[in-house]
């Protein structure tokens, strides 16, 4: 399985955004489907070897909350089962490090965490996790499978969501900047370990993707060096931070605004949690880009979109 694939087929949703593969469409065929569509899935999966299931609502907004279970559970479960339905020979699930929990004086993780329940686990994280359980009973029934949990994953794409937007936000001008830190992954990183698990003879194992764990202050502040703009000064304590999510929340519910800050988010951005990746090194031989490389080639791309809109741009992949 050394050569690359030749015959790709995508599952769109009427309303997907296609800017990011504009370049390459013609090489893609395109099925117009939803993992909440079981028919559109026989078709999309019919004929297929391997799968790679990377669709996912993430959302930190209560008011998605029910639309984001019903996608990442319901739709992975629909997913698992056409995919054995179908025969194919290894399925792919892109999962989260979100989705092997957090708690209380938990400050490293890997892939030998076992998931708790606990307060600290945002409803997403439950989210990946419940639809991780899907994968691995379809496994049960005989579905050849993987995961791979990613960190953070950074790249350029869309420069007002994800993690594009942390360059928005310093270019907007952060003043604020939280007190934890976590793991980040370079996007390109991502691909080729998921490639080379799909490639692999390694079956029913999770692998966590993880290139540095980095404190989200060094992180804007290079991004700040990086586009020429002021580096934030003012620490998110406690109270600020307690404060800020429940004043947004307020704003929701009586102005529906998009909260720009949750109770989640608010207290998971202070908490310093490490997440390892030796086994992702020694089963699949990957080699980490620095973060601070990424960063270094998503600048002069985030700079070139200010003058564009905030146009779409992509890493180069090599």
């Amino acid at each position: 399985m050394s050569e690359a694939y030749t015959a790709i087929y995508a599952l769109k949703r009427e309303t997907s955004d296609l800017s990011l593969t504009k370049e390459v469409n013609d090489k893609i065929n395109w099925i117009e489907g939803d993992v909440l569509d079981v028919p559109s899935l026989e078709d999309a999966m019919k004929g297929m070897d391997f799968v790679f299931h990377c669709a996912a609502l993430v959302s930190f907004n209560p008011k998605t909350y029910d639309a984001m279970m019903e996608v990442n559970v319901q739709g992975t479960a629909n997913v698992v089962d056409i995919a054995n339905l179908n025969n194919v020979k290894k399925f792919l699930h892109v999962s989260s490090i979100a989705a092997l929990g957090r708690r209380e004086k938990l400050f490293y993780i890997d892939e030998k965490t076992e998931w708790q329940k606990s307060s600290w686990n945002t409803k997403y994280a439950i989210s990946k996790h419940q639809s991780e359980m899907e994968v691995w009973r379809a496994a049960a029934e005989g579905l050849n499978m993987a995961i791979v949990n990613p960190s953070v994953i950074m790249g350029s794409a869309f420069w007002t969501k994800g993690t594009g937007r942390f360059f928005k936000i310093v270019w907007d001008g952060l003043k604020l900047y939280p007190t934890g830190s976590t793991g980040f992954v370079d996007v390109r990183d991502v691909v080729h370990g998921m490639l080379k698990l799909m490639k692999s003879d390694i079956l029913n194992e999770r692998i966590v993707l993880n290139a540095e764990n980095i404190p989200y202050k060094k992180i804007f502040d290079s991004i700040a060096e990086k586009i020429g703009k002021p580096k934030a000064t003012i620490k998110v304590t406690k109270l600020l931070r307690e404060t800020a999510w429940r004043v947004d929340a307020v704003l929701n519910i009586f102005f529906g605004k998009t909260p720009r800050v949750t109770k989640e988010t608010a207290r998971n951005s202070s908490r310093d949690v490490e997440y390892g990746k030796l086994k992702s090194i020694e089963l699949l031989g990957l080699a980490y880009r620095p973060i601070e490389q990424t960063l270094e080639e998503m600048a002069p791309q985030f700079l070139e979109a200010t003058k564009n809109n905030f146009k779409t741009n992509y890493l180069n992949f090599d």
